[in-house]
């Protein structure tokens, strides 16, 4: 237990954070490090030399024997191989060592990892490159040191090189823009974000017993439990003490790490809860969220629980997902999204809150895509999680800012408003500018957007690559209106192109309820895209658009992004195949077996009460059984056609329309297939069934 007074001497002591550096490298070695971590410079090999010696030094100090290159490839989750820091000496002895080319080169087998197409699997070299802006850490023995992956050719095969490429594109044109508008003092933007990550908690030894979790992460069947989320009781309740000492131990292993874990608290369903971080950079902030997933499953292990991730484990109830808060910062402390006092008279937060709509406009379907996956697609667009339809929500005092914008009216701040509650006994304070609006997928919330569609599940890394390259490019085009005009006529330019983007992107700001029929009625009249799945919003990657985009702002090449069309349509596949297969084998077997014990025990009851007492008896028992049996026999039915349509889908060679087989065809099988099994199992004893039931599993934590 970390002792209150010293959380902030424990607060990462396994991170060979800027502290350590400076207190550890030559002043010299320290300068140029920072250069490289700043303003993006080439580190030479001198420097990382001795970065080297000082960073195993400090990592032996600390227990550690052996390092790993660290890295996020195709895969969704983080990958490592570790090697140790002994070498063979003439007296049969070892020495520690670790060199600069070590540190900064690795080189992993990269035909073993999704590539689509980019490797063929006898291609097998691939480089994994230190990322000196995300500090190095301590986890289980070993030096972890985050870096990116590449193919022998140079080609990305993970997802922090084109997040770095991203931010250095928005940077780049943020700069450009911030200079034209009179800030000469900035040289660099940076995208901070707070990834708020929902999970659920469930008994381990319930969470063995499911194959279904165990294969897929969520659970293919299962009947209801009498009680879920309708009473509204488990939000904000209080935190159960099993529950609380985990995430009191949860948050001890992420503040070692470094890992500003800042709130934690239950969620709407039951067994359902969050941690929110305080807000980091970009890059630094992924490489956060992906650890604290692990930490997350491995801190649950030690507390016999099971850390679920998906999107949607349970049915019926409130699925999880990442929120992902995001601004834009500059290297002088500026927020360019701070509306100030008078949001209206703040010129470069009215540039960056355009460029930020018209960019959310017109690439809604890259956006979309970049949190689509076959669980996140169960849990956008019910009554719990955004829509699949992408609109902005800015608030009342926004959109009269907008409003004064469009009619060249200047826009005057009312003020903060002063909340009063009625009692004399409760403290004054002041109002937000803005309400918050659950239903919006990307929400205006005070000095930040909260884009609240990724999954719990994925990597933060796909939306904040194309949230970031695509408002770069509505900045330059901003920027391309501007330059050259004289000063003294600016100002009146900078109006003029504020009210031209915001008429030609306004269709996608919504204030309203997300939720409703109403709203997708509503939507279509905009022309805003509707994209339930990844299979529909896929094919939007490969258009020219897109891939002007992407290739303009050196973020992907045409077969960075071929490659990526490829692996995402093969791991939605795969991901319905396992589902599909995992499925039925519960049913006839773990479900089945049950059915087919409570039958004929339910038979001899019959039969024994009709020769006691007539055959008019066991009327429950026959009814029962009849109930059973046409539950069982459709449920056969469906599991035949589910088991034929996969045979189909295996066969089907086309990665596009193989997916939107699995997403049409196989998903609609497994539904009905589920629809009977729980009806069965409803009529069933728990104790004949061959694993635990809704109810058990969300309502057993103490």
């Amino acid at each position: 237990m970390i002792d209150a007074e010293k959380l902030t001497e424990e607060f990462g002591c396994l991170v060979f954070n800027d502290k350590v550096m400076k207190d550890r490298l030559p002043k010299d070695i320290y300068k140029a490090v920072h250069k490289t971590i700043e303003k993006g410079t080439h580190l030479e090999l001198d420097v990382a030399n001795c970065v080297a010696a000082v960073m195993k030094e400090w990592a032996v100090e600390n227990g550690a024997t052996h390092f790993t290159h660290w890295f996020q490839p195709m895969t969704g989750l983080t990958a490592e191989k570790h090697d140790s820091f002994i070498s063979p000496t003439e007296d049969g002895k070892v020495i520690m060592e670790f060199s600069g080319k070590e540190l900064v080169k690795g080189e992993p087998d990269a035909s073993s990892f999704p590539s689509g197409g980019l490797r063929a699997t006898f291609e097998a070299r691939g480089y994994t490159a230190w990322d000196p802006s995300s500090p190095a850490f301590i986890k289980d023995g070993s030096l972890y040191i985050p870096t990116a992956f590449c193919s022998y050719g140079g080609e990305a095969l993970d997802k922090k090189t084109p997040l770095l490429r991203s931010m250095e594109a928005l940077s780049r044109e943020a700069v450009k823009m911030l200079k034209l508008l009179g800030y000469e003092d900035v040289n660099r933007v940076s995208t901070t974000i707070g990834s708020e990550q929902e999970y659920f908690l469930i008994d381990k030894e319930d969470y063995k017993l499911r194959k279904d979790l165990l294969f897929t992460g969520r659970t293919l069947l299962g009947a209801p439990a009498t009680k879920g989320q309708e009473m509204e009781d488990h939000y904000f309740g209080v935190i159960k003490p099993k529950v609380s000492a985990y995430m009191h131990d949860l948050d001890e292993e992420l503040w070692k790490l470094g890992i500003p874990a800042k709130t934690k608290h239950n969620e709407v369903a039951p067994s359902q809860h969050e941690l929110a971080p305080v807000f980091e950079t970009a890059n630094i902030a992924v490489d956060h969220n992906q650890l604290t997933m692990e930490v997350m499953k491995k801190v649950a292990d030690k507390h016999n629980f099971a850390c679920l991730l998906h999107e949607k484990p349970f049915e019926g109830i409130n699925g999880s997902g990442k929120h992902n808060n995001w601004s834009v910062c500059t290297d002088t402390g500026m927020n360019l999204l701070d509306p100030g006092k008078n949001p209206g008279e703040n010129t470069p937060f009215l540039v960056f809150l355009m460029a930020v709509i018209a960019a959310v406009d017109e690439y809604a379907p890259l956006l979309r895509l970049s949190v689509a996956s076959a669980g996140n697609d169960h849990r956008l667009g019910g009554n719990e999680a955004p829509p699949a339809i992408i609109s902005i929500f800015v608030g009342d005092e926004l959109s009269e800012v907008l409003k004064g914008v469009e009619e060249g009216n200047a826009y005057h701040s009312k003020g903060k408003v002063q909340m009063g509650m009625g009692a004399e006994v409760l403290p004054h304070f002041t109002k937000d500018n803005t309400d918050r609006n659950r239903t919006s997928p990307f929400a205006f919330t005070g000095n930040k957007f909260e884009f609240r569609m990724p999954g719990s599940a994925v990597s933060v890394a796909n939306a904040n690559i194309v949230l970031n390259t695509a408002v770069a490019e509505e900045i330059t085009k901003i920027y391309a209106k501007l330059e050259g005009v004289e000063k003294d006529k600016l100002n009146e330019k900078i109006a003029e192109v504020l009210k031209e983007t915001l008429v030609a992107h306004k269709r996608v700001l919504f204030n309203g309820n997300g939720y409703t029929d109403e709203w997708v009625e509503e939507a279509a009249k905009r022309g805003l895209p509707n994209l339930k799945s990844l299979p529909d919003a896929l094919p939007y990657f490969k258009e020219k658009e897109s891939v002007d985009l992407f290739t303009k702002h050196g973020i992907f090449t045409k077969e960075e992004i071929d490659s990526r069309y490829e692996i995402l349509l093969e791991n939605y596949s795969k991901s319905i195949h396992i589902e599909s297969l995992t499925l039925q084998e519960m049913a006839k077997k773990d479900l089945m077996e049950g059915l087919i014990a409570y039958q004929s025990d339910l038979l001899e009851e019959a039969a024994g009460k009709k020769s006691l007492l007539g055959e008019k008896s066991a009327t429950f028992e026959i009814e029962t059984l009849k109930a059973i049996d046409e539950a069982q026999g459709k449920m056969s039915e469906a599991l035949k056609k589910l088991a034929a349509d996969t045979t189909v889908a295996e066969g089907k060679t086309e990665v596009l329309e193989q997916a939107s087989y699995y997403q049409k065809t196989i998903l609609a099988d497994m539904d009905e297939v589920r629809k009977y099994a729980d009806a069965a199992e409803a009529l069933v004893p728990d104790s004949y069934l061959g694993y635990p039931t809704y109810g058990q599993m969300l309502f057993s934590l103490r």
